[in-house]
């Protein structure tokens, strides 16, 4: 061999040694410069408002302890979430290391294997999933949706619908706290009639999610169910058509317009202490029921689960949970954030700042969020007994024909019995 020869393959060498020592140390999370670990940036789709607030607040705390770590956060609308997540996760092209997701939109991202799967994860760290997390919001993150299925995302906010009525005016006639919802609309009509400047009742009338939202739990407690466990509609029922007769009956106590109003009319009503009922409030419109700058119902308005009636009490949950797509090319660092973020120290900071709804248990039972928020006790019961909007990937259309059809019976143009078979005729169709 020639010495130029030589000398090139000892060049050749050396150039293979330092590609496999800069590889070995890349692999190992040492930065080039063997100063440190190697900087990884987590990009979350999230929401506005307290979430992303909420979001930002876990992240720096997660940098404190992981400076080679930074964050992205989109702080997006819930549509645009939605929108935005399908859009990337469909095309696998792995911008997201973790998302956001309502939980009735949870099963269009399981179903079609979109989503890590968090089970195998928690195994391959040698952890399990603790006994904490409040069971019906874990188990929204499920695929099949019951207690075998894969676990696909954990619960990032504990949501659910509560109930609000008068204290005062309900022992000023003569009323307890109402067991049902036949109770309830007794009270309803003489508090409407007797006391001035007072409705019986206010809730969201606005076609879609709103009017929906205020009609199932009373729909869910008279025994009604949207599919049955095989998938089959059966929203037209005997149990359907009284939930809804009861419903347009509460509705004449109602204030006028009741068909346009959306949260920001419940929230009014309930702090000018207009309304004796709300019975559909959720944890971030009450914030400052008992804060005497804005609310004129301090110490008189008592915020509890709804009533039952031939089942028990009934609320939605509306949870938001948190996933790890599957096309996430940061798995690993995106599980131990997720692990941080749901963590029950992390969702105390949440809840304490921003007034996050908690998903853990051991969050309600500590004294000084009981102090601050004096309904976490009847938000944790509600919690406990919480009922899932059917799981079918079909949600949102059926939500949609439902909630059109409602508010057109909130009008009067028509029959109770006309809407449920209206209904269950575009279910179907909606199906096939």
């Amino acid at each position: 061999m020639t010495r130029g020869m030589q000398q090139m393959t000892r060049s050749l060498l050396a150039l293979v040694l330092v590609v496999l020592i800069s590889t070995t140390l890349f692999a190992a999370g040492v930065s080039e410069s063997g100063a440190g670990p190697t900087k990884i940036t987590l990009t979350i789709a999230g929401r506005d408002g307290a979430y992303g607030d909420s979001l930002q607040l876990a992240a720096d705390e997660y940098q404190k302890l992981h400076p080679e770590v930074s964050f992205e956060i989109l702080k997006l609308s819930g549509a645009s979430l939605f929108e935005k997540t399908v859009i990337d996760l469909r095309s696998k092209t792995g911008t997201y290391d973790l998302i956001l997701i309502d939980d009735p939109n949870a099963p269009q991202y399981q179903e079609v294997g979109w989503l890590a799967d968090l089970g195998a994860m928690y195994t391959k760290k040698g952890l399990s999933v603790d006994a904490d997390f409040i069971k019906p919001a874990l188990d929204l993150g499920r695929y099949p949706y019951n207690e075998k299925g894969k676990l696909y995302a954990l619960p990032f906010a504990g949501n659910v619908e509560l109930f609000a009525y008068r204290t005062d005016l309900f022992a000023k006639y003569g009323f307890g706290e109402p067991a049902t919802w036949t109770e309830l609309l007794e009270a309803v009509k003489v508090i409407d009639a007797k006391e001035p400047g007072v409705d019986g009742v206010v809730f969201r009338g606005t076609k879609g999610n709103p009017i929906v939202t205020a009609f199932m739990p009373i729909f869910w407690a008279f025994g009604g169910k949207v599919l049955d466990e095989s998938g089959r509609v059966t929203i037209n029922s005997e149990a359907g058509l009284k939930s809804l007769k009861y419903f347009l009956e509460m509705s004449k106590y109602a204030p006028e317009g009741t068909v346009m109003y959306q949260s920001a009319q419940v929230r009014d009503a309930l702090y000018a202490g207009t309304a004796a009922v709300a019975p559909e409030v959720w944890p971030g419109w009450i914030g400052d029921l008992e804060n005497p700058s804005v609310s004129h119902v301090v110490g008189k308005v008592k915020v509890t689960k709804h009533p039952g009636e031939v089942v028990k009490s009934s609320p939605m949950i509306g949870a938001w949970l948190i996933a790890i797509p599957e096309s996430s090319k940061q798995k690993d660092a995106a599980f131990d954030f997720l692990l941080h973020l749901t963590g029950s120290e992390m969702q105390l900071a949440m809840s304490d700042a921003y007034g996050l709804p908690p998903s853990r248990s051991s969050v309600y039972e500590v004294e000084s969020q009981r102090q601050k928020y004096p309904w976490y006790d009847a938000q944790h019961d509600a919690l406990l007994n919480s009922v899932a909007r059917p799981r079918s990937v079909k949600w949102k259309e059926i939500e949609d024909i439902l909630g059109g059809v409602l508010q057109v019976a909130l009008m009067g143009n028509i029959s109770a019995e006309s809407a449920l078979a209206s209904v269950e005729k575009s279910i179907n169709e909606v199906l096939k």
